[in-house]
Order: structure tokens, then sequence, then C-alpha cells
């Protein structure tokens, strides 16, 4: 294959764009947001199922709650009930009299144990709000941070993004100018070779591969016409000549 030298040396510029769209592709996939995002995350999916599981038992809480101090109210009234008739004088009899007075006391033991029960309750109900609240809050700061480096990113996203247009703009300018079996020889070995097509051959050492040319084969690059493409012996990447040769 052949091309003009300055063909070939205008394939050293798409080559140095390509690269650093390379660079910041990377950039864009290892800002450190990405990884500070991941972990905020999962530590907002741990804390949010915590928070249900609180919330969940504060609602059993109450519910239980609730039903003790019905107990509570439905012994109460009974006892009041009894007391009335007990004041009333419409029990007479001696033996009825004694049953009512011992279920009058039944029940006012029974509702200190129910109040009791209730104290219990409302102590637990107290601490599993105090946990909601602390949980609710912990997710709020979490979900802050979260925000916090989601716009870092996006803002980072945006300034890449906006060079990584630039840099593409300007390779396809440069890029028009090359002739296009050598810009599809480029683009093929810089498919096959990690992103590097084309070489600098540079105080005769290959900036490709970093290898220097062998003796026989610096004498055929020398030997070779100015307009011949010529490929690295080591990694077969395209070998651009210029003054800085030391042919």
């Amino acid at each position: 294959m052949n091309a003009a030298p300055a063909d070939q040396i205008r394939l050293l510029d798409v080559q140095a764009l390509d690269v650093r769209l390379q660079q910041l592709a990377h950039k864009r996939r290892s800002l450190p947001e990405h990884a500070e995002i991941e972990s905020l995350t999962k530590d907002l999916t741990q804390l949010r199922d915590l928070l249900v599981a609180a919330q969940t038992e504060e609602s059993d809480t109450a519910r239980e709650q609730t039903k003790a101090e019905q107990d509570v109210d439905q012994v109460r009234q009974r006892a009041v009930r009894d007391q009335q008739r007990l004041d009333s004088g419409a029990v007479t009899s001696p033996k009825d009299l004694e049953n009512l007075q011992r279920e009058i006391a039944s029940l006012a033991k029974r509702q200190g144990d129910l109040e009791d029960i209730v104290l219990e309750v409302m102590e637990r109900r107290e601490s599993v709000q105090e946990r909601v609240a602390e949980l609710t809050e912990r997710v709020a700061s979490v979900q802050s941070k979260i925000d916090d480096a989601t716009a870092r990113r996006d803002a980072a996203f945006d300034e890449l993004d906006g060079e990584a247009a630039a840099v593409t703009k300007e390779r396809e300018v440069i890029a028009a100018a090359v002739p296009a079996d050598l810009l599809k020889l480029y683009d093929k070995l810089r498919e096959q070779q990690g992103g590097i097509g084309a070489a600098k051959l540079y105080q005769r050492t290959c900036q490709g591969c970093r290898q220097e040319l062998a003796i026989t084969e610096l004498n055929e690059v020398r030997a070779a016409a100015p307009d011949t493409v010529v490929r690295c012996e080591n990694c077969r990447r395209i070998l651009v000549r210029t003054s800085e040769s030391g042919l």
C-alpha cells in the first residue's frame, strides 16, 4: 500500500485523537462517583429495609396498644357497673354480695395487670418510634449524599462528553483527508491492537510496541520509498516515518 508521507503523518494525528477519545471514555467509566454511588445505594437499600421493618413493628405495636387499652376499658366499665350495683343496695343476699365484692376485687386486679401491659406496650412502641425516626433521618441523609454524588457525576459527564464531541468532530475532519484504504487499514489494526493502529518510528524504535527495529528491518525501512506504507515486524502496526525516526 502506498500513501503520501503527509497522509501517513496525518494518520498519527487521527491516532492521537483516538487515544484521547479512549482516555475520555475510560475516565467516564472510572469516575470515583460511580463507586461512591454504588456503595451509598447499597447502604440506602439496607437502611430502607430496616426502616420498613421498624415501621411494620411500630404498626403492629400500635394495634397491640389499642387492643390492650380496649381490654382495660372493658374491665373498667364492668367494674363500674358492679360497683354501681353494690352501691345501689339492689343486691341483698349475703352470698351475692360476697360474690359481687369478690368480682370487683378480681376486676381491680385484672385492670391493674392490663394497665401494666399497656404501659409495657407503650414503652416498646415509643422505642420503636424512636428507631423509625432515627432510620428515617439516616435514609434522608444517605439519599442526600447520593443526590450530591449523582449531581457531581452528571456534571463530570457533561464536561467529558462535551470534550469527546469536540474531539470526535476534529477526528472526522482530519480522517476525511486520509486516503480511504489507508484509513480502513488503520481502523482494522486499531481494533486488533488495543486501540493503536499507527505508531511513529522514533529513534529506530516503534512507539507502538516500544521495540527497537532489528538491523535488517531497519535497512528495509530505509530502502522503502517515502510513500510506501511500512509495518512494524513485531506488532504489525503501521509505522510512520518522520524526521525523528533516526534513519
